[in-house]
């Protein structure tokens, strides 16, 4: 059964109705510290401001849709993150409504504040996701030298590794068992009696 996808288009006539719930309305009211008593008129001004303010969001959303290569009649988070993000007077939203952005953007941006913070060089192309870092090897994964700031140990557990390759090569759990095998080491030289 196909969906019901047609606007509701916003009333012309002022009927004394909302379409949002005044008593939830009412009660996110009361949530606040700052707000000690609002009047029945105070609530139903803000929720007519509230239904204004989301007819006005979802059109310009609308309108972001219209703008791409391949309209859709459907709006998207990405339709609201650019429409927060392009129209001056929705710019108070771009924190609440940021713009999605891939894991390869996010996993460079992490690698180039790791390295600020530790004192490396910040390769030129390792903050930017289309471009490769001068480390990289030809299949596109990078060599891990170090882990959390310690060299790899050569042989764990009677297996050895030549190299590590990034986090996306390997198995996740690699990286928190090897952590867990430095701790254990670390704390074989003390030992500390548990018994009451």
């Amino acid at each position: 059964m196909p969906y019901n996808t047609t606007a509701i288009p916003p009333r012309k006539e002022v009927t004394g109705q909302t379409q949002l719930p005044l008593t939830r309305v009412k009660k996110i009211i009361a949530v606040d510290p700052d707000i000690t008593v609002c009047s029945n008129n105070a609530a139903f001004v803000i929720t007519l401001a509230t239904e204004m303010f989301v007819q006005y969001l979802t059109s310009e959303a609308q309108n972001m849709t219209k703008l791409e290569r391949k309209p859709r009649r459907n709006i998207q988070y990405k339709d609201i993150a650019n429409a927060a993000a392009h129209q001056e007077n929705l710019e108070f939203l771009e924190d609440v409504v940021p713009k999605t952005t891939t894991y390869r953007e996010i996993k460079g941006k992490a690698a180039a504040a790791r390295a600020r913070v530790t004192g490396e060089k910040v390769p030129e192309g390792a903050a930017a996701a289309d471009e490769r870092p001068s480390d990289a090897m030809p299949n596109g994964k990078r060599a891990k030298p170090t882990v959390n700031g310690n060299a790899p140990p050569a042989a764990a557990n009677g297996l050895s590794r030549s190299r590590v390759l990034s986090s996306d090569a390997a198995d996740p759990s690699d990286q928190l068992e090897l952590e867990m095998r430095q701790a254990q080491r670390a704390n074989d030289d003390e030992d500390v009696d548990m018994a009451g």
